[in-house]
């Protein structure tokens, strides 16, 4: 219709003054115009049309907002997440952080091939304390559900949070202290390995950069260990991996291992081996989750004396978490969580544990979401260590991914 209008225009007011073979070419010159623009506003719709992905569903094992690469148009993709905090603990100063500001970007060259990252920002600024590094930055190559390959800077499939760390992905204004003194958390290595569905079972498997035993501690065990992909040492290797079982939509029951060598290459071995069992489940507004650990180093005695402290031979540790949302109007879910844990489960002969490392901890609060991306928490921590020199803890939290 629009070409008609068009055409008949240019013969009302030009007929009278140009020849019949003028018109002609004017008239066949409109036309390729007037083709050039409809494809052009046909393309405006179809881009009008196109619904960026949404940070609503995980993925791969990664968080809803991590995982928006997958369900993106070739091209790139962004997302991200962000946590702010007020910290006021029962002997100490209280203190307010942006504790983590993130950005994922990712690229997909196909539907086979695409790229994927996450560069994080801690504590605001890189001038007063805080740091900037890459948590992942790989590439996969998508063959079929069933099996995958992935290479890069990977996330350890480790527990839950390790890589279901966005601040809507778990209860607690504060991530639990088993799945960051035990199981580390955010935990990276360079390496590569596959993944994959099968029906209702899913699995990771990678060949990774091992540990740096100089940076264990007797309060964190392994935890400063992580080489993330910063000139890591390569001597020694570790190898990880993951199954879970799906047995309905929301809910998954698991394990997951880590075994290779810390010493790299300084006259000792010093394996480190952990693993873990795992269950989540959100059923009916009821959010049900649990985690138990062990984790066994080798040579810890040279390690100690190396790092002129004691390294536990043996760590352990475990939570159950419980939430409930309520029938309101309102997205509010009441949480709490107990977690136990001790860094020196055992120590090495000659060397005394430290009771201040053998914590319980109980965590209870509630959590708001005004809506789905967003999310603020307060809660309320007691803990108690063997030592006796318990420190309670208030905290508050913001968070937001998208």
């Amino acid at each position: 219709m629009l070409k008609r209008i068009f055409i008949i225009l240019l013969i009302a007011t030009t007929a009278s003054a140009q020849t019949s073979a003028d018109l002609e070419k004017r008239l066949d010159e409109m036309k390729q115009q007037i083709e050039i623009l409809t494809k052009e506003i046909e393309a405006l719709k179809m881009g009008e049309q196109k619904q960026a992905a949404q940070a609503d569903v995980s993925q791969y094992g990664l968080g809803a907002a991590a995982s928006k690469v997958y369900r993106a148009e070739p091209g790139v993709s962004f997302g991200g997440y962000g946590e702010f905090g007020y910290f006021n603990p029962q002997h100490g100063t209280p203190s307010a952080d942006f504790v983590r500001g993130v950005l994922y970007t990712g690229y997909k060259f196909s539907d086979r091939v695409l790229f994927n990252s996450e560069l994080e920002v801690e504590h605001g600024t890189t001038e007063i304390g805080g740091s900037a590094s890459l948590e992942f930055a790989y590439l996969d190559y998508l063959i079929k559900p069933q099996a995958n390959v992935r290479a890069g800077l990977v996330l350890l499939p480790m527990g839950i949070i390790n890589e279901q760390h966005e601040p809507t992905a778990y209860l607690g204004a504060r991530r639990p202290e088993v799945e960051d003194r035990i199981l580390p958390t955010t935990w990276s290595e360079l390496g590569a390995g596959v993944f994959g569905d099968v029906g209702s079972i899913t699995y990771r498997g990678y060949l990774v950069t091992g540990l740096d035993s100089t940076r264990f501690s007797a309060e964190d065990s392994i935890h400063e260990g992580k080489q993330s992909g910063s000139e890591a040492l390569a001597h020694d290797l570790a190898v990880t991996g993951r199954v879970d079982w799906h047995p309905f939509e929301g809910a998954l029951v698991g394990a997951s291992v880590y075994s290779g060598g810390s010493g790299q290459g300084r006259g000792y071995k010093g394996n480190v081996t952990l693993a873990d069992v795992h269950a989540d489940a959100k059923f009916r507004g009821v959010s049900l989750r649990g985690v138990f650990a062990r984790g066994h180093i080798g040579d810890a005695a040279a390690i100690s004396e190396q790092n002129k402290q004691t390294i536990g031979s043996s760590t352990g540790g475990w939570y159950v978490e419980g939430g409930y949302d309520l029938p309101t109007r309102l997205a509010v879910t009441p949480y709490i969580r107990y977690e136990r844990l001790d860094t020196q489960r055992r120590v090495p002969l000659g060397f005394e544990r430290d009771p201040e490392n053998d914590r319980r901890i109980t965590t209870f609060g509630f959590a708001f979401k005004p809506i789905s991306q967003t999310v603020i928490k307060a809660d309320y921590q007691i803990i108690h260590t063997r030592a006796g020199n318990n420190n309670n803890q208030l905290n508050l939290a913001l968070g937001y991914i998208f």
